[in-house]
């Protein structure tokens, strides 16, 4: 099978891209690189069957010869990237989505959205099911990225009533791992860093937020299921243990063996003060479920960012 992943060089794009690959797929990557790294995908670069051309899927998009399904990955997607980048944010999930599904139509593809739990905003729902409709607010600062996505999903649904388009909408939950970038502004990469470098780690809030951390090769298999296996209905993927984000700092401490303070800022506006996906429907349709533990998940990312240069 011969498929497109959009955002090949970002972070959940090019684990994706490495995954399909390993399982016999020719993969064909699309990135403009306003949040991918090259650095992402250069080991693929040797790899005949992997293709890449740097382009915005935002404009007209063309891919010569056969397609059988189209990763709509393209998208900034950590706080701080859409937070100083909210115009192209609304774009990529809007424009761009339409442009991939535009795609998909004329090469007669699967088409799997990359959603996000964002969709459910500060849930009063707790944990949080695909039935539930969220609690956004639209106009916040949070909202160019929770509407886009919402909206993604909504014209996604739409192919697939009108157009008969094969659909899939997976909304994923926090997701860590190597190749996070180092100032993404997402938690883990924050207190990673921040433990590394003898500074103190911050907080928002008083750090009893909770969120559910998945690491990067449980999620990427549950993409595949889905993708393989799956059915339109939107699916969570995400690990259901929930902890709060002073215990990461805890944690991310301990393994680092840093001596950082922790150090309390004011909780960002909308931030959600819960995050916990219910995962039954994945659990009974794509037989998935999260294996790696978050200490050795952290373990793993830890060695990544040692790795990296200073």
């Amino acid at each position: 099978m011969r498929v497109l992943v959009t955002g090949v060089a970002g972070f959940l794009g090019s684990h994706l891209a490495d995954r399909l690959l390993a399982g016999g797929y020719d993969v064909v990557g699309m990135d403009n690189f306003i949040t991918g790294s090259p650095d992402n995908i250069a080991h693929l670069t040797g790899d005949a069957r992997f293709t890449f051309f740097r382009h915005d899927v935002t404009n007209f998009t063309y891919v010569a010869g056969p397609l059988d399904g189209v990763f709509h990955f393209a998208s900034p997607a950590s706080p701080r990237d859409y937070l100083e980048l909210p115009i192209q944010t609304l774009k990529v999930g809007s424009l761009g989505t339409h442009k991939a599904l535009g795609l998909a139509l004329a090469k007669q593809a699967r088409f799997l959205l990359a959603s996000t739990s964002e969709v459910y905003g500060d849930p009063l729902v707790h944990p949080q099911p695909e039935g539930y409709w969220g609690n956004v607010n639209p106009i916040g600062p949070r909202g160019v990225y929770d509407e886009a996505k919402r909206f993604a999903e909504a014209l996604v649904m739409a192919y697939h009533r009108y157009h008969g388009v094969d659909t899939r909408i997976v909304r994923i939950f926090n997701t860590y791992g190597p190749r996070m970038r180092a100032h993404d502004g997402r938690v883990v990469s924050n207190f990673i860093v921040q433990a590394l470098r003898g500074e103190p780690l911050t907080l928002y809030g008083d750090g009893s937020q909770t969120r559910s951390f998945c690491y990067v090769d449980d999620l990427i298999e549950g993409i595949l299921r889905l993708f393989e296996r799956g059915t339109s209905e939107p699916t969570n993927l995400g690990n259901p243990v929930e902890f709060t984000v002073a215990q990461l700092a805890e944690q991310v401490l301990a393994l680092t063996g840093s001596s950082s303070k922790l150090v309390h800022e004011p909780l960002p506006e909308d931030d959600p003060k819960v995050r916990q996906p219910d995962i039954a429907r994945a659990r009974s349709s794509l037989g998935w479920e999260p294996r790696v533990q978050l200490d050795e998940g952290l373990r793993r990312t830890i060695a990544h960012f040692r790795a990296l240069p200073a």
